[in-house]
């Protein structure tokens, strides 16, 4: 394959079947279904982590968050292990990021020749409340359910400026010289992750009254699972919610993948319009996605398919139309845009293991590989390691019971087989799987014993909960 310029755009909470091309028929996604229909789709595509801190981490680094030790929002991503940013880098290559970030510091060298309207943690730390979990208690959920609707907000303002100034940079970039070398471009939007409140414009493509409410919200349907009830006690966002409000609340959130929609419909219609389209790759996804409600979860941290499954459209010159069933990581972006922009490997460096190309994917290559999704974060009383091979999804959480489910029968998770009998060798299968990915109760202890020392270094408990807390990064 020619080498190409290489964009690659991640928006922020965007579940996998909120796009047109994933088979939602009343979200309005024209531009994203237009570049699927010309790419490859990943049909089933994963997070390394349901949250912010830790995905980016691994997607930067092609690395399992075991790998890099970034486990939760409180321990971000601070330059190493090296990223696919460093490697353009290095390589005499231009590569810019637009957008959120969600690492330390842009003091930091995090790979990039320049860093534009960067999004970083809050004070270089992160939410550091959220390394204390034990505590069930640590911020008020209510705002996610006041928060809906029609309206301004930072996040949305800050997405226009992201997406004004890759339009900009695009159009810098048509002006040089055609044997320029490729160059790379990382474009991040914080939409459509919460508040959830949604440009009107937007919201008013959707009538709330006409949107389905949450699925799977009976009684001990997500799992009487101590580990899931904790979380749902520690992060109680359902608790305000009434069904009027419940579809307020998904209607913004169709609104704000819509607002994504047409800002990723933008910047192509840029890149059509300045003749870049001819020698540019697009690579599209989420960093993780949203419960929306959904088992009476919402925002992620989860390991079902609401939260963990992400959209992942790859699509520009050399691309054939395609869609691959078979499971990918996010984890395969490293060696992936090394690929597309041409990007030589070298002996010297130390190259992350577990990624494979996307491309490859799709060809078919990697039929059978198990792919792995980790949480490490507040509300969980253990680590959750969700495993996928074929169409079983395994979920370990050390010291208590596994789930296990057959996605092709049960797409939407409801029947939990671990506990049945003739499921006991498919489960023994699985678990052999993920311990030749990982060791799930030794790096649960790590990840605690890392986060303890990470709360000694910052005063200690009490010196935490004295510090200010919030529910979402606030814009800087």
């Amino acid at each position: 394959m020619k080498p190409s310029n290489v964009i690659v755009i991640m928006t922020d909470e965007l579940r996998r079947d909120c796009l047109g091309c994933y088979g939602n028929d009343l979200i309005q996604t024209p531009h994203l279904d237009a570049l699927a229909a010309r790419g490859i789709r990943y049909d089933a595509a994963y997070t390394p982590s349901p949250i912010c801190v830790p995905a980016r981490a691994a997607i930067a680094t092609g690395r399992y968050v075991h790998e890099t030790g970034n486990w939760s929002n409180a321990i971000p991503y601070c330059g190493t292990p090296e990223s696919w940013h460093h490697r353009f880098k290095s390589a005499g290559r231009r590569i810019a990021s637009v957008g959120k970030l969600h690492f330390r510091s842009t003091e930091d060298d995090n790979g990039f020749s320049e860093e534009i309207q960067p999004f970083h943690v809050k004070d270089g730390k992160g939410w550091i409340h959220g390394l204390l979990r034990d505590e069930m208690d640590l911020f008020d959920a209510s705002g996610f359910a006041a928060n809906i609707g029609p309206g301004d907000d930072p996040y949305s303002q800050f997405d226009l400026q992201v997406c004004k100034a890759t339009k900009q940079w695009l159009t810098e970039r048509s002006d040089e010289p055609d044997n320029t070398s490729p160059w790379g471009l990382f474009v991040s939007f914080l939409r459509p992750h919460y508040p959830l409140t949604c440009p009107p414009e937007f919201y008013n493509l959707y009538n709330p009254d006409e949107l389905p409410l949450p699925r799977n919200t009976e009684p001990n349907n997500d799992a009487d699972h101590p580990v899931l009830q904790g979380l749902k006690e520690a992060c109680n966002y359902d608790a305000p919610f009434n069904d009027d409000t419940r579809r307020i609340a998904v209607a913004s959130y169709y609104g704000l993948c819509s607002f994504v929609d047409d800002m990723v419909g933008g910047i192509l219609n840029t890149l059509t319009s300045t003749g870049l389209d001819r020698n540019t790759t697009i690579v599209f996804t989420s960093d993780h996605g949203e419960c929306l409600g959904d088992r009476g979860f919402w925002t992620k941290m989860v390991m079902y398919e609401e939260s963990a499954a992400v959209p992942l459209i790859i699509a520009g010159p050399g691309i054939e139309q395609n869609v691959c069933s078979s499971p990918v990581s996010l984890i395969d972006l490293y060696p992936t845009v090394l690929e597309l922009g041409g990007v030589q490997s070298s002996d010297e460096i130390d190259v992350p293991v577990n990624g494979v190309s996307l491309i490859d994917s799709a060809k078919g290559t990697t039929t059978g590989r198990s792919v792995l999704s980790e949480y490490h974060d507040y509300g969980a009383k253990t680590g959750m390691f969700m495993l996928r091979k074929g169409s079983w999804k395994l979920v370990v959480y050390p010291g208590y019971n596994p789930q296990l489910f057959n996605l092709d029968k049960d797409p939407d998770e409801t029947q939990d087989l671990a506990h049945i009998p003739d499921y006991s060798s498919v489960l023994g299968e699985l678990n052999k799987e993920l311990e030749n990915l990982c060791n799930p109760a030794k790096i649960n202890q790590q990840a605690f014993a890392d986060q303890a020392r990470r709360i000694d270094e910052l005063g200690g408990k009490q010196a935490i909960l004295a510090t200010e807390n919030y529910d979402h990064t606030p814009v800087p």
